[in-house]
């Protein structure tokens, strides 16, 4: 009777031959989480800096709405406040949003700089992980064929 081979001990002879290297994978796990922190500060810091921005805006429109809301004694007064507020309010807005365009600038930068180092860190990690496992192999081959 023909004897079956046992495939799940040649495939064991197989995989231990070729061992596998878990610390590049690590490697880059801590390359990854270490990028998502830093990508998580940037985007906090924004909207921190947004909200601050939100907050004080909303502030002085309440006080200027506070000052034009005032009872007034001549109806012409009433036109003024009016227009003084809105002339107001479009100087401010202009000063606010470009409070947020600078937020948004400053978390471009901060990104595109994150992720050029992350994609060098990336790189030089991949370079190791392909060396160590190119060498790891051709010993494994070496070894696997004068053992024949």
């Amino acid at each position: 009777m023909a004897k079956t081979q046992d495939m799940t001990a040649m495939l064991k002879d197989v995989m231990g031959a070729f061992p596998v290297d878990t610390a590049s994978m690590e490697d880059a796990f801590k390359t990854a989480t270490s990028l998502n922190e830093k990508l998580s500060t940037v985007a906090i810091d924004a909207a921190e800096k947004s909200t601050e921005i939100s907050s004080k805006w909303t502030k002085e429109t309440l006080a200027k709405l506070t000052d034009m809301s005032k009872a007034k004694t001549e109806p012409a007064d009433y036109a003024k406040a009016m227009t003084d507020f809105a002339s107001s309010y479009a100087e401010v807005t202009a000063e606010h949003m470009a409070a947020f365009a600078e937020v948004a600038k400053s978390v471009q930068m901060e990104t595109v700089e994150l992720m050029m180092a992350a994609g060098k860190d990336i790189s030089e990690d991949t370079s190791k992980a392909v060396k160590k496992a190119t060498g790891d192999m051709t010993a494994a081959a070496k070894k696997a064929a004068t053992a024949k």
